[in-house]
């Protein structure tokens, strides 16, 4: 692999730096205190391409290789997590999984709206009491002459509550397990879908969060992705492209931690000096630069692998792992480095810290993550009951 980013790649860098720094960033703060999922924002995002990055030109895209969208998400991700968190879903969730499973109408139906930002998006796989085991689905589909109607209910879901189109996972036959599932482009237009907002979070004020039930929501035939029993595939290769933007967005947090707490500790003075000047507090920036480092290091190799198409279940899941778990550690360092200017909002890495935990749980959680390292190289599933 070669760590020399092409100029193209410096190019995009650049510009979602900038774009970030303009017009993400002087509003991160106020977006968070108000609660308010800024709808002007996404318009940008997609003026910029960033919604459906990765969907090729001839379907509305921009068509960036995923080493680029990495350092897109990286950018967005060092300004806030919750416009990062719009990128993720629109374009690893919900555009990856039609691009790689729709058929050619539905390509052609779904991605240029998706990618325009005239639609958004949601995928709605967890359930309120189905999350890691993802292949337990109790929402069900029940055949009828003209396609299926749905029902059940869904939690936690990103943008649900402004979905034009939903990704719906749902059981068509509980005796078959996993082999029964499937996935719908469900239109969010009818009475039967009731999405609800989730409130009280500790972090991601900005992002839009929603508990969904499906009553009796009708789809037509067309309306399915893949087949019946491609379900589980289908949210399986999601969730690897899902986990690959998580993790380069946590790079960005790592990267912002550090930028933040440099700019601090030189400013800020104790005992006649800057407490740049104490080793303690260098011994602590040094630890955010070594996880940051290792963190981007890991998502850029899954995004090679992306981009070679070859296998990289592992290696995503490894750097999902790593950054997340690093952004964490990192968030927690900064307002240490901080002291108590870092438990007000007044400098970004209070924000850091409160939406940062969340992204060792969506996506699969830090264990899931252990669990399919695990099985990769013992070669048991630790999944499957005994």
């Amino acid at each position: 692999m070669d760590f020399d980013l092409t100029d193209e790649q410096q190019l995009i860098k650049q510009t979602a730096r900038e774009f970030t720094d303009k017009e993400i960033v002087v509003q991160s703060r106020e977006n968070a205190r108000n609660h308010h999922f800024d709808l002007e924002i996404v318009k940008k995002l997609a003026d910029q391409g960033y919604l459906g990055a990765i969907v090729p030109s001839e379907y509305g895209g921009a068509g960036l290789d995923y080493v680029s969208y990495g350092l897109v998400v990286e950018e967005i991700g060092r300004g806030c997590s919750s416009v990062r968190t719009v990128v993720s879903v629109q374009t690893s969730l919900v555009c990856s999984g039609i691009l790689r499973w729709g058929t050619e109408e539905q390509k052609h139906k779904y991605l240029p709206k998706l990618c325009s930002g005239e639609w958004l998006g949601c995928f709605g796989l967890t359930e309120p009491d189905t999350g890691s085991d993802a292949a337990n689905q109790k929402t069900r589909a029940r055949k009828t002459d003209s396609g299926w109607v749905i029902n059940g209910a869904k939690m936690w879901i990103s943008m649900g509550n402004y979905a034009k189109v939903a990704m719906i996972f749902a059981q068509t036959d509980p005796s078959l397990g996993y082999k029964g599932l499937g996935c719908f482009l469900v239109d969010t237009d009818q009475d039967g879908y009731k999405p609800a907002p989730i409130e009280h979070k500790m972090g991601l004020h900005a992002s839009d969060t929603a508990s969904i039930a499906l009553e009796d929501v009708e789809v037509s035939e067309d309306a399915l992705l893949g087949t019946i029993g491609d379900g589980f595939k289908i949210a399986m290769s999601s969730l690897d492209s899902g986990r690959y933007s998580v993790a380069a967005g946590c790079v960005g947090i790592c990267q912002g931690c550090v930028e933040e707490s440099v700019k601090y500790s030189k400013e800020r003075e104790q005992f006649g000096k800057p407490i740049a000047s104490f080793q303690l507090v260098q011994a602590m920036i040094a630890d955010m630069v070594l996880k940051t480092d290792a963190s981007r290091m890991l998502t850029w190799r899954a995004g090679w692998l992306k981009d070679k198409g070859r296998s990289n279940t592992l290696e995503t899941s490894i750097a999902k792992l790593h950054s997340t778990e690093a952004a964490v550690e990192c968030a927690n360092t900064a307002i240490q480095i901080h002291g108590g200017a870092g438990y007000v909002d007044d400098h970004p890495v209070e924000r850091y810290f409160r939406d940062v935990r969340v992204t060792t749980l969506y996506e699969g959680t830090s264990q899931i993550q252990k669990l399919i390292i695990g099985r990769a190289m013992t070669g048991i599933n630790a999944l499957v009951p005994a």
